[in-house]
């Protein structure tokens, strides 16, 4: 069962109340979150957002060179897996970590997911950022999983 939405962004105003909607949906139980989207696309500009809006206080960036940015300083963990650098078999020793952070109660997002082969077996919301053609940013949302579906429901309202 799967749910999705969709959210032109025309600034990075639009982004932010996006993902404070979003960041308020999640910011209790928690979720998984698969990022997908060209360099620049806005993928960290979104986590960033969110981690604003549950009250991350640390500094929130990219986690490219270092593969795992975690940040504890609000009521619930933030995780940010980017697995762009990852070659296959990289990504195959930490698919059992992935899992792990799925359980429980933290947001965690991973960036690049296509780099995992797409193969998450768990619930959770696949992200999709994308450039318009007159330099907005379209954000798909599809909830994998009943919790997930949701989630994505509530942002549709």
């Amino acid at each position: 069962m799967t749910k999705t939405y969709e959210k032109i962004c025309k600034t990075l105003d639009d982004t932010k109340e996006l993902a404070y909607r979003f960041a308020k949906l999640i910011e209790n139980d928690g979720c998984f979150i698969n990022l997908y989207g060209e360099i620049g696309a806005g993928k960290t500009a979104f986590v960033k957002k969110v981690a604003e809006a549950i009250g991350i206080t640390e500094k929130v960036t990219s986690p490219s060179f270092v593969i795992l940015n975690e940040y504890h300083s609000a009521k619930i963990p933030v995780y940010h897996f980017d697995l762009y650098r990852l070659e296959n078999e990289g990504v195959k020793t930490i698919f059992d970590e992935l899992q792990e952070y799925s359980e429980g109660k933290q947001i965690t997002f991973v960036e690049w997911a296509q780099f995992g082969q797409n193969q998450v077996p768990f619930d959770h919301i696949k992200i999709n950022v994308t450039y318009e053609d007159d330099d907005s940013r379209r954000y798909s949302f599809e909830g994998f999983g009943e919790k997930c579906a949701r989630i994505v429901e509530e942002l549709i309202k």
